[in-house]
């Protein structure tokens, strides 16, 4: 009996030790199950939160590219019409040939698409016969490109005004630089009975008379220069717009001749005061003889009838 007992004990104690073993081996399991799911957990989230900020990041890029989208607006389908639509921002002249007068102005192509310049934009006065202007080549700017509505608007005027402005900016600021004392280099343009016309190197025109190419007596501009001479001046005068120049302010006066006193100048001294005297004298008189004066007594009583 004590043999069978002792079997019973030694058995429930490897049970035991069995059952002791399989309750730590699954702690064991479940602490590192727990560990496993937490490191994944970490991974999971750590993986959403860099896909929410890489859609963020892209929903923003998409935000700038579409307000710079909107900025050029809407897109054309058509190369030409998005032209247009370029020269119609910059303000751009093109040269465009007229084919055709219709009623109100005239019609040109540009690209293949019809364009249209209406009269009182095709110069800058009243245009009364548009047919003179078929087949004449002009440069005119886009005011209007509608591609829905295939609508191009030509000016011909625009061009010509911005010309006017461009060119008395340009005017005001050569003027600019011919201040009077200036010293400048220049080239004969034209030659006049009265004075030369100077070419100034810097676009400026001014007139060159003729009393002010030299000191001494110069009887016509072409005596003394040639058109194409390259000549130095100084800028005496501008008014309205318009240059005097001289040469010969650059030149060195020539010295003046003493004149005598008064006194000892000859005819002018107290001697010959007589003699002008008479002289003057003389002139009244023979003014008189040859006048009215000069009729005699006898031409006076001629026709005067005595009664009897």
């Amino acid at each position: 009996m004590s043999e069978v007992t002792e079997v019973i004990e030694s058995a429930a104690e490897a049970v035991e030790e069995k059952a002791a073993a399989a309750e730590a081996s699954a702690e064991e399991v479940v602490t590192e199950a727990t560990e496993t799911v937490a490191e994944k957990a970490e991974e999971v989230k750590e993986a959403v939160t860099e896909k929410a900020e890489e859609a963020t990041e892209s929903m923003a890029d998409y935000a700038a590219e579409l307000e710079a989208s909107l900025k050029k607006g809407e897109p054309t389908s058509d190369p030409v019409w998005a032209r247009f639509e370029e020269l119609l921002n910059n303000k751009e002249a093109i040269k465009v040939t007229i084919d055709s007068a219709v009623k109100g102005g005239v019609v040109t192509f540009v690209d293949g698409v019809r364009g249209f310049i209406p009269a009182s934009k095709l110069a800058n006065g009243y245009v009364e016969n548009l047919e003179e202007y078929k087949g004449k080549e002009v440069e005119a700017m886009v005011i209007t490109a509608e591609e829905a509505g295939k609508k191009l608007v030509l000016s011909v005027r625009d061009v010509l005004r911005k010309k006017s402005a461009e060119a008395k900016a340009a005017r005001a600021a050569i003027l600019a630089e011919c201040v009077e004392g200036a010293v400048m280099e220049g080239t004969v343009d034209s030659l006049m009975d009265y004075g030369a016309f100077i070419k100034l190197d810097n676009g400026a025109s001014g007139l060159l008379h003729v009393s002010q190419i030299a000191y001494k007596r110069v009887e016509k501009p072409s005596d003394v220069l040639n058109k194409g001479d390259r000549i130095t001046v100084k800028i005496i005068g501008v008014k309205d717009g318009k240059i005097s120049l001289s040469k010969k302010a650059l030149e060195e006066a020539p010295a003046r001749r003493e004149r005598a006193p008064r006194e000892h100048r000859e005819g002018e001294g107290r001697e010959d005061r007589p003699r002008r005297d008479r002289r003057e004298r003389e002139e009244v008189f023979n003014y008189k003889e040859t006048g009215k004066a000069s009729t005699s007594v006898g031409d006076l009583l001629k026709n005067i009838k005595l009664d009897d």
